[in-house]
This record gives structure tokens, C-alpha cells and sequence, in this order.
């Protein structure tokens, strides 16, 4: 990893390193994914189709997850990796139960009763990144919250693998999170489908991370208004603060968790301890040397930094300008540190807190915002698969003590029928 020393940088060049690869919004990948859009609108599930067999080798594929096909699948794993899924599965539902938004109401005054009741968003798609890696684990991450929300309809769907398939802890995790079908088909074109209902159930809102092209399409459909979308989500990131307590194997192995995930990925390691940045090299070039995707991990570390500041408070900022979506504080008062931090996807404060736990297995879901939006948006959760409706109960009473007010303020704005209205409520 390049070294930068933070203080000796002016603004210009202290934003073009906190700047993400440019290939994520590269020309290339906005055209084709314009195109890919369009054809879908205009030719529905046959652009789908084609697209599929242009870019994935495979036509659309629907599973249904009926007993022969899960069991067959159960029968192709581990036990030991079927109960490490049911622990992951039973810790996201646990944690969603727990947070999920209930219906609440204030009276503001004797006789006025306001309150706001949440509902579930009625069709909801869930794009499961595959490609060179099934993340099995976004499906659980996303496909769970929904079902705790009330989503009636979870429309999943998933590249498929390199012999046209799923891989069959995608099949079971999709069964224990109840779902009955699983739709292989993947990239924009599948993003696309979701919003046209094209060959697919429609979607209301769609949801997942993926590559640049999924981001993009994401971003494309979002901004036309074909469908809502979660948040931005793209290829993924990593901040590591460390100081010289950290360990620099542990620090060294978490910028390699991401840095395997996509070429595209980006992972930044601030420190305020200048000889920690030569163990940690030393420890990734260890590390890396064995890993099966190090010709992945090898580009994406390209894309990332080492960066010398002077204290950790410069690093508080430094993180706050960079909004990660994973941010893990390795030093000697991580939780004292944390408090400083605003934007960030997710935390993961001490040496122990592996990011990889929050990938699998501790419970929050791990999509979550990319590309700088953590500073205004946050990751998924089962509020997400949801809306709230205000609701407003006035009797006689309360409406009498309010219309005055209420019409005054409606003729200042020069709105005589909104103040008629209120005063026919005396």
C-alpha cells in the first residue's frame, strides 16, 4: 500500500486520495447499463433473456424451492455448515425482531391524537450478488428483515454459477428465510427485470450490493423513477484506524477480508503509529501470498492507502470525510474513539470485533452505504422494508382548540379555503 503523510497534503490532494476507483462510475459501465435499461422497458423479458446470455452464458432460470430441492441440497453440505447458517439466520432474526419500528402514538394536546403507524412495503427485490463469489450471506441479510417487516412478496434473485446453477447454501438459506423461489438471473439485466416486472414479479423497492453494474442500474432505475432502492451499494470498502497496540496480522487480515471481495474494492489504513504500517506490509504480503483470490485482493489493494496522521483525532476526521461503509477502530480506546466518528456504514470497535462477524454472523445487516453516502445514509434494516403513515384523530373538542390557529396561519399564507376548513371545525 502507498503511504501518505496527511499533513502534508493540501485539500486537493487530501480529496483525490479519499476518492473512490474511478472505474466504479466509469463512461463505459454508465452507457451499457443505459442500454441494458432501455432495451428491458422496450422488449421486456426477452431483452432480459438476451442480455443474460450475452454477459452470464445462461438464460433466466427459476427454482423452486420445494422439499426434493432443498433437501438435495442440505445433503451437498456440511452439517457443520448448515448450523453455522441456522446460528447466522437465528442471530439476523433476533436482532431485526428487536429493532423493529412499532407503531407509536402522542396525544399533543387534549383531544388531538397524532400518531404514526408503519406498514410494509408490499413487493420487494433482493439482489444477491454471485460472480466469482455467492454471497449467500446478503441473501440471509436481507431476505430475513423483510419477512420480520411483513413483506408479502421477496422477489430473490441471483447471477447464476459457472454450470448455470445455485450454489446449494444459496438454496437452503433461501429456504430457512422462507422463501419459495430463487430466480438466477443477475447484473442490471436482473435489476431491470425487478423494476419492469419483466419475466419477474414487480418490484416496489429494490435492494442488495453488487458490482458497478448493479449500482449503477440501481443508481439508473432509482433516478427514472422506475422503482425505490435501498441505498447506494456498491463494491465494498474498509477504513482501519489503528495504533501501535494493534495487532498488525489482525489489521492486515481484515484489509485482505475486503480487498478480496471485487477489483473495485477500497481499503485505507490510518494510523498514528509509522512503524505499525511496516508490520502490517510485511503481515498482508504474508497473508496475501496464500490466499486463493490474491489476484482480486492484489488490484483492489491498488486502490487503497496507508495514511500517517499525526494523532487519532485527525483520524476521527479523516474517517468522517471518507464515510466508510466498514469501519474498524483498532486501537487502545477504540469506544472513546468511536464517539468521535459520525459517518460510517457500520463499526467494529476493538481488535475483537472482526468485520467478518458483521458479514455473517453477529446480526445488523451488512448492506450498507458505499461511495461517501454513509454521511447521509444508513444501512439496511427492517424499518427499510417498510413506510410509516401518519395518522391524525381530532375530537370536537381538540378541533375547536386548534381551527383559530390553524386558519390564522392559513391566511397569512393567503390559503382562505384551508382556513374556512379549519374554522368550520369551531
Amino acid at each position: 500500500m502507498k503511504r501518505y503523510l496527511w499533513r502534508g497534503l493540501d485539500e486537493g490532494a487530501r480529496r483525490r486520495l479519499l476518492a473512490r476507483p474511478a472505474q466504479r462510475r466509469d463512461e463505459t459501465v454508465v452507457t451499457r447499463v443505459t442500454d441494458i435499461i432501455d432495451d428491458v422497458e422496450k422488449r421486456g423479458a426477452a431483452a432480459v433473456s438476451d442480455w443474460s446470455k450475452r454477459l452470464d452464458n445462461f438464460e433466466p432460470r427459476l427454482i423452486a424451492l420445494g422439499a426434493t430441492v432443498v433437501s438435495a441440497a442440505r445433503e451437498a453440505l456440511d452439517a457443520a455448515d448448515t448450523a453455522a447458517l441456522e446460528i447466522a439466520i437465528d442471530n439476523v432474526r433476533l436482532y431485526h425482531e428487536r429493532t423493529k419500528p412499532e407503531d407509536r402514538s402522542v396525544e399533543i394536546r387534549e383531544g388531538v391524537i397524532c400518531a404514526r403507524r408503519w406498514r410494509a412495503i408490499p413487493s420487494c427485490g433482493i439482489y444477491i450478488p454471485g460472480g466469482s463469489a455467492p454471497l449467500f450471506s446478503t441473501l440471509v441479510m436481507l431476505a430475513e428483515p423483510a419477512r420480520i417487516a411483513g413483506v408479502k412478496e421477496r422477489i430473490a434473485v441471483t447471477p447464476p454459477d459457472r454450470n448455470g446453477g445455485a450454489h446449494p447454501m444459496m438454496i437452503l438459506a433461501a429456504s430457512l428465510c422462507g422463501l419459495e423461489t430463487l430466480h438466477l438471473v443477475g447484473g442490471a439485466q436482473a435489476v431491470a427485470a425487478l423494476a419492469f416486472g419483466a419475466g419477474l414479479p414487480k418490484a416496489d423497492k429494490i435492494f442488495g450490493p453488487g458490482n458497478a453494474y448493479v449500482a449503477e442500474a440501481k443508481r439508473q432505475i432509482a433516478a427514472r423513477g422506475f422503482a425505490a432502492i435501498d441505498l447506494p451499494a456498491g463494491p465494498s470498502e474498509l477504513m482501519v484506524i489503528a495504533d501501535g497496540a494493534a495487532d498488525a496480522a489482525v489489521v492486515a487480515a481484515d484489509l485482505l477480508s475486503q480487498a478480496e471481495h471485487d477489483a473495485t474494492a477500497q481499503v485505507i489504513f490510518v494510523t498514528n503509529d509509522e512503524a505499525l504500517i511496516e508490520r502490517v506490509g510485511a503481515a498482508l504480503s504474508a497473508q496475501l501470498s496464500t490466499l486463493p483470490r490474491a489476484a482480486i485482493a492484489n488490484a483492489a489493494l491498488s486502490n487503497s492507502a496507508a495514511i500517517i496522521v499525526e494523532d487519532l483525532e485527525e483520524a476521527a476526521a479523516i474517517a468522517n470525510a471518507y464515510a466508510p461503509e466498514h469501519l474498524a477502530l483498532q486501537t487502545a480506546e477504540a469506544d472513546a474513539l468511536a464517539g468521535a466518528i459520525d459517518n460510517a456504514g457500520a463499526i467494529f470497535i476493538g481488535g475483537a470485533s472482526a468485520e467478518t462477524f458483521g458479514d455473517y454472523i453477529c446480526g445488523p445487516s451488512h448492506v450498507l452505504p458505499t461511495d461517501n453516502a454513509a454521511r447521509v445514509w444508513s444501512g439496511v434494516t427492517t424499518a427499510s422494508f417498510m413506510k410509516s403513515v401518519s395518522v391524525q384523530t381530532l375530537s370536537r373538542e381538540g378541533a375547536a382548540s386548534l381551527a383559530g390557529g390553524a386558519a390564522r396561519l392559513a391566511r397569512l399564507e393567503g390559503l382562505e379555503a384551508h382556513a374556512r376548513a379549519a374554522e368550520m371545525r369551531r
